[in-house]
């Protein structure tokens, strides 16, 4: 359904407001504020992403790999920096590209081709709680259904996803291997977010947080650390994925994993490491 007028300039409004908090803080104006709009919204996503990877990737191998060496990892699987450089390095030629994926979702959202709202007006809070949890479950199961497809096809799994698994040892997954993918993948794998626009309403800042929120959950999911919270696909699950490649392609939960019988969890001797180490 195309956007009115009014429809159209709130959105733009909206996203502009997003554009100006970002992009004047962290650039002159001069530098800009000339772009088109489409070009700032790629900017504004583009340096958040930046920011959003740096800073948890930072915070997190220092307190697990400096702070509390052999706490949470066995001092002789952290990861060397030759290998966490390599990560960044990989991330930052794929970046540009996975920031293009949510500056087109916001294009469309503003020319009213999705079912997102930008007002909670006409909607019940009940409704819009549904909604998110619909939104959730048709991702959960278009990531699991492409990430399970990038290893079937042995041409997408040479060309695209194997990038991302030559990190296949514990001692070569951080997380900083969380955005270090072949551009396209990173993309194709976010692309259930995108869908579920067309499908259920569901207002547009939510849509973007559960966009970004993306960039802390691969880096979770790298650090090797299983939290062993059912349903969770913690980093114990997707370590066990980058080591047996046919495991786990779930993405936030494992209720794919164990409805399609791709499931397999960590050993019980690993969840108690740290018991075992003291």
């Amino acid at each position: 359904m195309a956007a009115t007028t009014a429809d159209h300039n709130q959105y733009v409004n909206e996203t502009s407001f997003y554009n100006r908090m970002v992009l004047s803080h962290l650039l002159p104006a001069s530098l800009w504020e000339p772009l088109p709009h489409f070009l700032q919204t790629w900017l504004r996503n583009y340096l958040a992403v930046n920011i959003l990877y740096f800073t948890s990737g930072f915070l997190w191998c220092f307190y697990i790999y400096y702070l509390k060496p052999n706490v949470y990892v066995p001092k002789d699987s952290i990861p060397t920096r030759k290998a966490m450089i390599l990560q960044i390095y990989v991330a930052m030629k794929a970046m540009p590209w996975h920031s293009l994926l949510p500056a087109v979702s916001e294009y469309m959202i503003e020319h009213g081709w999705t079912q997102c709202y930008s007002t909670t007006d006409h909607f019940y809070w009940f409704h819009c709680i549904l909604y998110i949890a619909l939104y959730l479950v048709i991702v959960e199961f278009g990531v699991y259904w492409i990430h399970k497809g990038l290893h079937d096809n042995k041409f997408l799994y040479k060309h695209l996803h194997a990038t991302h698994h030559i990190y296949n040892k514990q001692n070569t997954i951080s997380p900083f291997a969380g955005f270090a993918f072949h551009p396209l993948d990173g993309i194709i794998q976010s692309l259930p977010h995108v869908i579920a626009l067309f499908i259920v309403p569901i207002h547009l800042i939510t849509h973007l947080c559960l966009l970004f929120s993306e960039g802390m959950w691969a880096t979770n999911i790298h650090d090797c650390i299983h939290g062993n919270i059912w349903p969770v696909m913690g980093a114990g699950y997707h370590t066990i994925h980058h080591t047996t490649y046919k495991h786990n392609y779930g993405h936030k939960t494992i209720l794919m994993d164990w409805m399609f019988g791709s499931l397999k969890a960590p050993l019980a001797e690993e969840d108690s490491f740290k018991e075992k180490a003291n």
